[in-house]
């Protein structure tokens, strides 16, 4: 969002485009800084392929809430446990 850049971002351009992408603050944080750091190659490098949430079941996604420590979940629609996993706060 512009105008609500984190002095703590070494990369906010970079955080800014990620979390277009869908990819949480901590998430887009994470990536920017090391980018910012070791360069975007070797962070891709580094990286893994998760796949998006869109491709993942109910229960992966009710699991992986869980396993983030995520509350109220139980009970929400796919593109509502889609947001509360990607908006990360």
């Amino acid at each position: 969002m512009p105008g609500t850049r984190n002095s703590s971002l070494k990369n906010p351009d970079m955080y800014e485009e990620l979390r277009k992408q869908g990819d949480s603050k901590e998430k887009a944080a994470r990536i920017s800084n090391a980018a910012a750091r070791d360069g975007k190659k070797a962070v891709g490098h580094r990286g893994g392929e998760s796949g998006s949430y869109d491709d993942w079941t109910v229960a992966d996604l009710r699991k992986r809430a869980k396993e983030l420590g995520r509350h109220g979940y139980s009970s929400l629609p796919k593109q509502k446990l889609i947001a509360l996993l990607r908006d990360g706060d």
